[in-house]
């Protein structure tokens, strides 16, 4: 039997149980982490392509908190107990160099997010935390006090030990990336703790569309094109950078789109990108008429090198209908204009989402209105407190999910001790 002196027992050694599990042990608590893994941070090394977006440099608090939507509110005081900038102080305080990246990205220098893992792995050794490696959790027991409190007595891990301490945070994230070990645990505990769980949902996830030619394009990066979505009317829109995949769009405003896609229930979904946003049609329309007569006797197929990446171009040239070998001072207003459609609204059909297995994170989780916000305590069992992906909240590409995970973990650490 595990000693029953700790004073917090932290389930899960990802971002949010890392932060809680090290900043609690700080303020002087006796500290648990239990991992199912051998190593901490497993999911956090594959984060960004494995350079960790860990978190975004908008300047402004409230503003970065409205990305969240309607669920933001609930994380004021964990962000403004830590926030973006705190990050990347804690960061550099632990010997981390950052750099930001286009739409405010946060990285490490390095580019490795196994630098970022490090960095906690070593912060949680420094305040002294007890780890326990391949350690997954069988059982959460729940006992009652005198006064009919509920209240978590004790955990049973797979190996049959038990594990005891005063109070428990459940920090196991959601079910993106499974094979991590992110396989939803939390949820099925925490329902059965008597907690709401909103139904987990892959979300940021690459976009399966029905249209075979995106396998033309696949690996085609494309920077600064609007993504949109459509049924009748336009649903949403990104500005940005997007990839094209072998059946479909993927790439951050993709993954952003797809949680529109997730959330919506219309029929004949339908993608439009725009390769030249910051051009409308008339003044697009000009500036092909002048690559046109500054290369008269071209062939079109090599004549358009100046406005699309080379990838494209075939592509742009067989939905067109344009004869490739047509002379450019022979393309007819009429094809221009079809041209001109391709390149502002330039429309894919989707089928469906890519699940868990590639989804960046989870919407769904906990309900919000379960949890006290000041302190992530539960308000139903009186000893669980809860952080990260396992909340019913989650926000766009660049940064924006992982300090959702830093905050509620470090509020968690920063007021344990005052109410214990």
């Amino acid at each position: 039997m595990s000693d029953p002196n700790y004073n917090l027992a932290v389930i899960g050694g990802g971002a949010a149980g890392m932060l809680a599990a090290g900043h609690t042990a700080e303020q002087g608590a006796s500290v648990l982490l239990l991992e199912k893994n051998k190593i901490l941070g497993k999911k956090l090394l594959i984060t960004g392509k494995g350079r960790c977006n860990i978190t975004n440099a908008e300047d402004d608090l409230k503003t970065f908190i409205t990305t969240y939507g309607k669920n933001g509110k609930f994380l004021y005081p964990a962000m403004y107990t830590f926030s973006n900038k705190h990050t990347v102080d804690f960061f550099k305080k632990l010997g981390l160099i950052t750099k930001v990246e286009r739409g405010g990205r946060i990285f490490p220098h390095s580019d490795k997010a196994k630098d970022v893992v490090d960095c906690l792995a070593n912060y949680v050794k420094k305040n002294r935390v007890t780890t326990k490696f391949n350690s997954p959790v069988k059982k959460i027991c729940l006992a009652a006090d005198k006064h009919k409190l509920q209240h978590i007595e004790k955990l049973i891990l797979e190996n049959g030990e038990e594990i005891r301490a005063h109070n428990y945070a459940i920090t196991t994230g959601g079910k993106s990336y499974p094979l991590t070990g992110s396989t939803g645990d939390g949820y099925c505990w925490l329902k059965q703790l008597g907690h709401t769980v909103i139904d987990p949902k892959p979300v940021l996830t690459p976009i399966i569309v029905k249209d075979k030619i995106t396998k033309q394009l696949e690996g085609l990066s494309l920077k600064n094109v609007e993504l949109s979505l459509w049924t009748t009317r336009k649903l949403a829109s990104f500005f940005g950078e997007a990839l094209f995949t072998g059946n479909g769009i993927s790439g951050p405003q993709g993954l952003n789109l797809s949680k529109i896609i997730s959330e919506s229930h219309a029929n004949n979904l339908k993608i439009k990108i725009d390769f030249k946003p910051a051009l409308d049609y008339p003044v697009l329309d000009k500036r092909i008429l002048k690559d046109f007569a500054e290369l008269n006797n071209k062939l079109f197929k090599n004549a358009l090198h100046k406005l699309l990446p080379k990838k494209l171009i075939p592509v742009i040239i067989f939905l067109s209908g344009i004869d490739e070998n047509k002379k450019v001072n022979e393309v007819t207003k009429a094809e221009r204009k079809k041209l001109l459609s391709l390149l502002k609204s330039f429309e894919l059909s989707v089928k469906g989402l890519v699940g868990f297995e590639k989804a960046v994170v989870t919407s769904g989780g906990v309900c919000l209105k379960e949890i006290n916000p000041k302190t992530m305590q539960s308000k139903l069992i009186d000893n669980l407190y809860l952080a990260g992906e396992v909340l019913d909240i989650d926000g766009p590409t660049g940064g924006y999910n992982l300090q959702i995970a830093w905050s509620t973990g470090y509020l968690i650490g920063e007021n344990f001790c005052k109410t214990n």
